[in-house]
C-alpha cells in the first residue's frame, strides 16, 4: 500500500466524504444519531456506508439488527473484508467480529491496527459517506482515526443538562486540537412529547445544547427530542422505521441529516485535495 505524496493520511478511492459522530460521554444516545444520520442521508439519495468504531461497546449490530460475521475477498494481491449490508447500508462493526457478550480489551496499538483495516482494508465501494460511529469520551480511537485518514468532520452529540454538555466542550476541543473540523452539536433527547396528551417535558432541560454551540462559535445542528418509538424501534433492531412519514421524529432526524449534509458541503469547499491512498 503506498500514497502518491509524504502525507499518511491519504483519502481512500471510492470514499468522498468521511464523518464522525462522538461525544463527551456515554448515554446520550450517541449511536443512535449516528445510525438516524446514516439512514436520513439514505433517504436523501445517497450511497452510504456505517462503521462502529466503538471497540468496547459496539451498538450498531443491534440498532440496525444485523448478525453475522464478514466475508474476505482477495483483491489486488491483499485481502479485503466484505462489509455487512442492511438497507442498502454498508456496515462495519467489531460487534460482528466477537461473540455477543464478550469484552473487547484492546492496548491503544491494537485500537490503531483495527482502525487501519476497518478504513483501509474493508471493501466499501463507491460511497456518498462514510459515517463513523465514536466510541463515548475522547481516547484513542478517535486520535488513531484522525492519524489514518483526513476526516471531512465531526458531529457531537449532547444531551441538553449541564454535566453532559461539559462532556461535550472536551470533545470538541479534542478534535480541535487534532484539526478535525466541527460540523456541529446535535442535542439529542431535547424533550418528550407525551403519545398520550400531547404535553411537553423537558426532562434534561433545553437549549443548553444551542447555547453551548453560540460560546463555542461552532454550528448548531438541530435538536431531537427523547421518543418512546426511537427506542422501540432501536431495541427491535428496525431503526429505519423512525424515518416511516406517519414517525413524528421523522422531521427532526431529517432536520439534523440535512444540516449535516449542509455543513460538510461547506467544509469540502474550504478544505484543499488531500493525497490519494493506492490500494494494492
Amino acid at each position: 500500500m503506498g500514497v502518491s505524496t509524504s502525507d499518511p493520511r491519504g483519502g481512500i478511492p471510492g470514499l468522498k466524504h468521511v464523518f464522525a459522530v462522538g461525544s463527551g460521554k456515554g448515554g446520550v444516545g450517541k449511536s443512535t444519531i449516528a445510525a438516524s444520520i446514516a439512514y436520513g442521508l439514505m433517504a436523501r439519495g445517497a450511497k452510504v456506508g456505517l462503521m462502529d468504531a466503538d471497540v468496547y461497546g459496539p451498538s450498531i449490530p443491534h440498532l440496525l439488527g444485523v448478525r453475522g460475521r464478514p466475508a474476505a475477498t482477495e483483491e489486488g494481491g491483499q485481502q479485503r473484508i466484505i462489509p455487512l449490508e442492511k438497507d442498502g447500508m454498508k456496515l462495519m462493526s467489531m460487534g460482528f467480529l466477537i461473540e455477543d457478550g464478550r469484552a473487547a480489551i484492546w492496548r491503544g496499538p491494537m485500537l490503531h491496527g483495527m482502525m487501519q483495516q476497518f478504513i483501509r482494508n474493508v471493501q466499501w465501494g463507491e460511497l456518498d459517506y462514510l459515517v463513523v460511529d465514536l466510541p463515548p469520551t475522547t481516547g484513542d480511537v478517535p486520535l488513531s482515526l484522525s492519524q489514518l485518514f483526513p476526516l471531512t468532520g465531526a458531529v457531537i452529540v449532547c444531551t441538553p443538562q449541564d454535566v453532559a454538555l461539559i462532556d461535550a466542550v472536551r470533545a470538541i476541543n479534542m478534535f480541535r486540537q487534532l484539526r478535525v473540523p466541527i460540523l456541529g452539536l446535535v442535542e439529542n433527547m431535547s424533550h418528550f412529547d407525551c403519545p398520550h396528551c400531547g404535553g411537553r417535558t423537558e426532562i434534561f432541560g433545553h437549549g443548553g445544547a444551542h447555547a453551548a454551540a453560540d460560546r463555542e462559535g461552532i454550528p448548531f445542528l438541530g435538536e431531537v427530542p427523547l421518543n418512546l418509538q426511537t427506542r422501540i424501534n432501536g431495541d427491535l433492531g428496525k431503526l429505519k422505521e423512525n424515518f416511516a412519514t406517519d414517525n413524528p421524529i421523522r422531521p427532526y432526524l431529517l432536520h439534523v441529516t440535512d444540516a449535516v449534509a449542509n455543513q460538510i458541503e461547506q467544509q469540502t469547499a474550504s478544505m484543499p485535495a488531500m493525497p490519494t491512498i493506492k490500494l494494492g
